[in-house]
């Protein structure tokens, strides 16, 4: 088909006259983009769709690829494509809309090779639909790298610039060239997206978690922390890895987090007081009676007015009870278990004559010639009356641990002083064994159960239900 007929039937299929259809050759770039790279010439278009196909086909495989172009006048109108001699340029304008952040395609005009950009100002004044003594920046476009070649003042600029982030071509492309689509999950849920935003790979960290705190109306940034994305695990990673991903994790923090990293995190696992449960929960505090304050908020208790202590537990043994005033820069956590608990009523109104003993479940190996004691399980403390018996004792100690009598009738309960069992009978004064008078007593002197170990352990959960305060617990684990 001679291309002429061909354009006729354009005509017929968009409604456009052929006097004012354009069309133009694609061309592959080597960014594998595809863009119109030049009209067709008078000479091409007497020509048949089968020859200028064979023109395409390097590039396109044997399609012929056009691009039709229409060029509106004032009147919105089709006007006919401006001819071209030997000696003009064929350039193409776009107008970046500093407010809007916009870069738009506003046409294309024929120059002359020896002309000079300030001799086409007022043509692409009426391009931009700027007044035509406008003064305007003409960029020239390479690869995202713009050269200026004309550079007066930009008046349209000058009483905004300060409020536009990009006030500049340059400045535009730079983030053009460099932006990216982060998406946000809480840390809370690691699975779900929980936002978008459009970033730059330039970006500072201040201007990342700037930028969040902007999406989430709080107005302190410093407050936000923000955890990358680990490709290979689909988790949060502790550290850096050499990989890179458009995922990031966040957190709102109760306080700035310059300040909380020079805090230290305390691990506590809250034993509550009538449920077999443990839950647990990670601190950046002052001292032990502002996480006790603090955990109060957030766990169930037995009844509002109940106390918090904090025990150190190692080896199933009560090694320390702090004291509210006990700086948490001062306790190490890395292997002792750190416990809070509600204190029992019974526990504060002791008489002159009560004690406050350890009371620790064992076992013991009977291999030749040794004995070894075995603790295991959750040490408590137990308040005695002078002059009561192992029997009234046992009654209070299988109600507090919940043991069945069948069960409880096969322990055994020993006084154990530095690893050694006396093994008591009903009838026996249990306080008369405990001699020192200290509140809590002493780990090395306590009451043992024995029995097998096949209690139901208690459900830890530290990695199953995390509360967050200050910080949450470390997920990455």
């Amino acid at each position: 088909m001679p291309f002429n007929l061909f354009k006729e039937e354009v005509a017929k299929e968009f409604g456009i006259p052929v006097q004012f259809q354009g069309f133009w050759l694609w061309a592959k770039r080597k960014n594998h983009t595809h863009r119109p790279n030049r009209p067709l010439t008078h000479l091409e278009e007497t020509q048949s769709v089968g020859q200028l196909r064979e023109v395409s086909n390097k590039v396109h495989n044997a399609e012929l690829k056009l691009f039709l172009e229409v060029e509106l006048g004032q009147d919105l109108r089709p006007i006919a494509p401006p001819d071209k001699t030997k000696d003009d340029i064929l350039l193409f304008f776009k107008l970046y809309d500093p407010e809007k952040e916009e870069l738009r395609y506003v046409g294309r005009l024929f120059v002359k090779s020896t002309g000079k950009p300030s001799e086409i100002l007022t043509r692409l004044n009426e391009l931009a639909g700027y007044d035509p003594e406008e003064e305007i920046v003409l960029y020239e476009e390479i690869k995202f790298e713009p050269n200026i070649m004309c550079d007066p003042i930009d008046k349209k600029l000058t009483f905004r610039a300060s409020q536009i982030r990009y006030p500049d071509v340059p400045s535009y492309l730079e983030y053009v060239h460099n932006r990216q689509v982060v998406h946000f999950r809480s840390l809370e849920k690691p699975k779900e997206d929980d936002f978008c935003l459009e970033m730059s790979r330039l970006y500072t960290y201040d201007d990342v978690v700037g930028t969040v705190a902007q999406k989430l109306g709080l107005d302190d940034p410093s407050k936000i922390k923000v955890t990358p994305h680990n490709c290979y695990s689909q988790q949060p990673k502790p550290s850096p890895l050499n990989t890179t991903s458009d995922i990031l994790y966040y957190e709102i923090l109760d306080i700035p987090l310059p300040e909380l990293q020079g805090l230290k995190t305390l691990k506590v696992a809250f034993h509550h007081a009538t449920k077999d449960e443990v839950s647990g929960y990670s601190y950046y505090k002052s001292t032990v009676g502002d996480v006790l304050d603090d955990l109060k908020t957030k766990v169930e208790l037995s009844h509002p007015n109940a106390e918090l202590r904090l025990l150190e537990v190692f080896y199933h043994k009560i090694y320390k009870v702090f004291p509210a005033n006990e700086k948490i820069e001062n306790i190490y956590d890395q292997y002792w278990t750190l416990r809070a608990e509600e204190i029992p009523e019974e526990e504060k109104n002791l008489g002159p004559h009560d004690r406050l003993i350890h009371v620790y479940h064992f076992t013991k190996d009977t291999a030749p010639n040794q004995m070894k004691i075995q603790n295991f399980g959750e040490p408590f403390f137990l308040v005695i009356r002078e002059g009561e018996t192992l029997a009234e004792i046992k009654v209070r100690i299988q109600k507090k641990l919940q043991v069945p009598d069948e069960e409880f009738a096969k322990w055994k309960i020993a006084f154990l002083s530095l690893g050694r069992p006396e093994y008591l009978q009903d009838s026996d004064i249990v306080s008369s064994r405990f001699q020192r008078r200290d509140v809590y007593g002493a780990w090395e002197q306590y009451l043992g159960l024995e029995h097998t170990d096949n209690a139901p352990k208690r459900a830890y959960a530290v990695n199953q239900n995390r509360h967050t305060f200050e910080k949450p617990v470390n997920i990455y684990n």
